[in-house]
């Protein structure tokens, strides 16, 4: 499947690919989604219409990482480390599925700018 989904905020736009998980293809059905981003350390997370059983649960990330948390219903964007990591690497709350993961350059650092509250777009790219 591997299909790209853009993540806009502000005035950027960053790109991520999805795997072929049951949950990422349940996410592609939902899109556009447009919502307002929660912030929790280096991570941007926001809840979506979907409801999904955990895959292959990880709570380590890599930096990038794209995931969706079941106990919140709740897509997730890993940029950096998180309050529950050890300072280098994000690490979930609790476990997430692996829907993807970003592309291209400073991709990761462009996430950075966006604050509690900011109004996000996940869709489909053309």
């Amino acid at each position: 499947m591997h299909r790209t989904i853009e993540i806009a905020f502000k005035d950027s736009v960053v790109e991520a690919n999805l795997n072929d998980s049951k949950t990422a293809k349940k996410l592609l059905k939902i899109l556009p989604i447009q919502t307002q981003a929660s912030i929790w350390g280096n991570e941007i997370y926001f809840e979506i219409g979907i409801e999904a059983d955990l895959e292959n649960g990880k709570e380590l990330m890599e930096i990038g990482n794209i995931a969706f948390w079941p106990a919140g219903n709740a897509f997730c964007i890993f940029f950096g480390p998180t309050p529950v990591g050890d300072g280098t690497q994000p690490r979930a709350v609790s476990p997430v599925t692996v829907l993807g993961r970003l592309t291209g350059d400073n991709a990761a650092d462009k996430l950075k700018a966006v604050i509690d509250g900011d109004t996000i777009e996940v869709r489909l790219k053309k």
